[in-house]
């Protein structure tokens, strides 16, 4: 498990929350596996009850499968849900992209240039956690930039199970390249204010996940919940 700072002023729930939920994401603690409250308690020295408030939390996100009498699990994911937040992130992104090419500050412009650029050291480097890390703040950045900040934090709360597949994605290697040179046209749009081709390269941008889905269920079925099945009975929200 992959151990992060503790933020100043976060409460230990918090942040336990948190190291959590970036391990979950990162696949450090990969679905299916069990993890154990005192087990966690011990590696960060910490007391259970923040370890269970912060299980609580991400069991209500569908991130974990609380099991009264056999356990905690690390969710399986739900296709179903990675289906509804790329509806919605393509939707909203779409419209968000456009804006960005009415107006957009230079500043924010060059840091996503800046991005771009670390994201390319990432690829040499094969550093798929931070690569993830800097795609992330470089949409963040636009819906940001368009006075969507709120709309980009909603989005992530109901993208767990979406960024997972994401991250699989990097983890096997399916075209970075790919990645950005879509990241590139994407940030050339907004430069150009070419709202059509922003518009174009976002919707063939947030597709790939769905074309590499088949492909990443085959070959990690044990990841995945099985089609047209709920979670596991017993599970608390």
């Amino acid at each position: 498990m992959l151990i992060i700072k503790r933020l100043h002023q976060e409460s230990v729930r918090e942040y336990v929350y948190r190291l959590l939920k970036i391990n979950i994401i990162n696949l450090t603690l990969p679905p299916g596996q069990s993890i154990s409250e005192q087990e966690i308690a011990d590696r960060l020295n910490v007391s259970r009850t923040p370890i269970r408030e912060a299980f609580i939390k991400l069991a209500q996100e569908n991130l974990l499968d609380i099991l009264p009498q056999k356990g905690t699990y690390v969710s399986l994911i739900d296709i179903d849900q990675v289906a509804e937040s790329k509806f919605v992130r393509e939707t909203l992104e779409r419209e968000v992209v456009q804006q960005a090419c009415r107006n957009f500050p230079a500043e924010a412009l060059l840091e996503l240039h800046s991005n771009v650029m670390l994201q390319e050291l990432c690829i040499n480097e094969k550093n798929y956690h931070k690569f993830f890390e800097l795609d992330e703040k470089m949409h963040g950045t636009i819906f940001k930039c368009c006075k969507k900040a709120r709309t980009w934090t909603m989005m992530q709360q109901m993208n767990s199970h979406y960024n997972r597949v994401r991250m699989l994605n990097l983890v096997v290697g399916f075209d970075w390249d790919q990645l950005i040179d879509q990241h590139k046209e994407l940030v050339r749009a907004i430069r150009e204010q070419d709202a059509a081709l922003a518009k174009a390269t976002i919707e063939k941008h947030l597709n790939k996940v769905a074309i590499d889905l088949e492909y990443l269920r085959k070959a990690y079925g044990h990841y995945f919940l099985p089609p047209n099945s709920s979670p596991a009975p017993g599970a608390k929200a």
